[in-house]
């Protein structure tokens, strides 16, 4: 039995040396340089193991520039750099409102010497990897696409793309507008320059068999001429983050006065 008002040193020892790791260890992280690393996100909705719809435009609009990740000592972790989106279409189907989002973070993050790995809250990170992200304003999920242990310094070239349309509503060409512009939540990257269109006729055999030309329902072959903003990646020109454009391709986008949906692109200057 101990005496009264007795303890033993080795047990304040005892007790103190656990305290004494945390406190030190709490002054090692807080002062601690941070590791910087850059990401690009493609942003999806609910947890990145679900799968999950391509969300609507006030998403987008709730993450902002500049918003800050911090962890439980208040430091920062994770930066909101950039914010972009697209219009998102699923071939034959109507315009939904549903965007791609792409992100550009900064993150504090630590790299592992032995595994060889990037981690940011205890996850690794590489392309592909998902992430989560919790900032004051919106809560976000998604994959990595990029990923760079320095800031991106994207190079973009303007081009000149011809988009055409086969049987267009005669409505569908006065709805747009020379001079409108698409915003992706960046910058403006596309901008109708001039617009034609001619008269379409459909062929169908009457009832003795023989071939006439049917203006019951008159069609339109729309073309439109536009500036656009893309990066070469791999000797391609991509719009976006994604989209490659070349004669063939599908170019859909949204501006202020027309939704240019299932537009194909026929030359590229």
């Amino acid at each position: 039995m101990f005496k009264k008002g007795k303890f033993p040193v080795s047990y304040v020892l005892f007790l103190l040396i656990p305290v004494f790791v945390v406190v030190v260890a709490f002054f090692r992280t807080a002062s601690a340089k941070p590791t910087y690393i850059y990401a690009k996100v493609k942003v999806s909705q609910g947890l990145w193991w679900a799968s999950s719809n391509k969300p609507n435009i006030w998403f987008p609009a709730s993450i902002k520039k500049g918003e800050i990740e911090t962890n439980l000592l208040g430091q920062p972790i994770a930066e909101v750099l950039e914010v972009k989106y697209y219009p998102y279409f699923i071939e034959n189907t109507l315009y939904e409102d549903k965007f791609d989002v792409y992100l550009t973070v900064k993150l504090v993050a630590d790299f592992n010497k032995r595994t060889q790995k990037t981690i940011f809250k205890r996850s690794a990170l590489s392309v592909g990897s998902p992430i989560e992200l919790n900032f004051p304003t919106s809560s976000i999920t998604g994959t990595i696409i990029e990923i760079s242990p320095e800031e991106f310094k994207e190079v973009y070239n303007k081009k000149i793309v011809y988009l055409t349309k086969r049987f267009a509503y005669p409505w569908e060409f006065e709805a747009i507008k020379v001079g409108d512009t698409y915003f992706d939540g960046s910058e403006e990257v596309f901008k109708v320059l001039g617009k034609e269109a001619s008269n379409t006729a459909i062929i169908s055999p009457d009832s003795f068999g023989n071939l006439l030309p049917s203006f019951s329902e008159p069609t339109r072959y729309i073309t439109v001429r536009a500036e656009i903003k893309v990066k070469e990646r791999n000797g391609r020109l991509i719009f976006g983050e994604e989209k490659i454009i070349v004669p063939g391709a599908l170019l859909n986008l949204i501006t202020p006065h027309f939704n240019f949906q299932e537009f194909v692109v026929s030359k590229v200057l």
